[in-house]
């Protein structure tokens, strides 16, 4: 299975939350990961801000910033260029759809070009029910 990560899904996972295991599971299946430059700056930014409001420490944020750079350096990250940004500026099944979904649905979608059967793991209702009008498998199923 060729997998595209989603912010919400690794999140989930960097953060050890209730649906970290089914994350983790999907993440070990995958052949191979893609995931776009959107979802480590997420990723980053939710770590960022938990220590500015005191959410948790420095020290285990950066625990957890290890913890993702290491996953990523074994998958595909996707930069966000023309080809990405070009379709997120079109319409997707199911509009109104947010910039940042938008952006995730296009990098999905150009993987998806490139790669054969790549399947969507994400834990957003939202973008789950556009990708799979999209013809995306979704994960955890």
């Amino acid at each position: 299975m060729n997998l595209y990560a989603e912010s919400s899904a690794v999140l989930a996972w960097l953060l050890g939350e209730e649906a970290a295991p089914r994350v983790r599971r999907a993440l070990a299946a995958a052949d191979m990961v893609l995931a776009s430059d959107l979802t480590l700056v997420e990723c980053d930014r939710v770590l960022i801000r938990a220590v500015a409001l005191g959410d948790t420490t420095e020290a285990a944020a950066a625990d957890r910033r290890a913890l993702l750079n290491t996953a990523a350096a074994h998958w595909n990250v996707l930069r966000i260029g023309p080809e990405i940004v070009d379709r997120a500026r079109q319409p997707f099944p199911g509009e109104p759809i947010r910039t940042l979904d938008a952006l995730h649905l296009a990098s999905a979608l150009v993987a998806r070009s490139a790669v054969a059967g790549v399947e969507f793991l994400s834990l957003d209702d939202r973008i789950r029910t556009v990708a799979g009008r999209l013809g995306f498998r979704l994960q955890p199923a």
